[in-house]
């Protein structure tokens, strides 16, 4: 048993206003957040909200933000789900395996190695 309490449930649950999930589309683990603008009033924003968009002036995947927040994954994508909401962040959603790479740059890549 713990002795700790219940003090940072309680926050955790004041950040996300009881949400578990963020509004909208889900927010992929590795999706690529990236500040948009500031807000015209930074006092309307949580402290967790300016620290993401200061993270975010660089696009950064969502699990880096959640590291730099030391906030768990979840929070942080309500978080983030809000600031997108409001049109602060884009996040960018991985592009498929498949479409990472075109078949040219295999092309070159095995060639290169045949030269080899």
């Amino acid at each position: 048993m713990t002795t700790e309490g219940p003090g940072p449930l309680i926050r955790l649950f004041g950040l996300t206003k009881g949400r578990a999930r963020p509004d909208g589309e889900p927010i992929d683990l590795v999706a690529i957040v990236t500040t948009l603008r500031m807000p015209a009033d930074p006092g309307d924003l949580i402290p967790e909200q300016m620290k993401v968009l200061q993270v975010c002036r660089r696009p950064t995947p969502v699990a880096d933000v959640a590291a730099q927040l030391e906030l768990p994954l979840n929070v942080t994508r309500v978080i983030l789900g809000d600031l997108r909401r409001e049109g602060l962040v884009a996040i960018d959603r991985p592009r498929p395996v498949a479409q990472a790479f075109d078949e040219r740059l295999y092309r070159e890549v095995l060639h290169g190695l045949r030269s080899l």
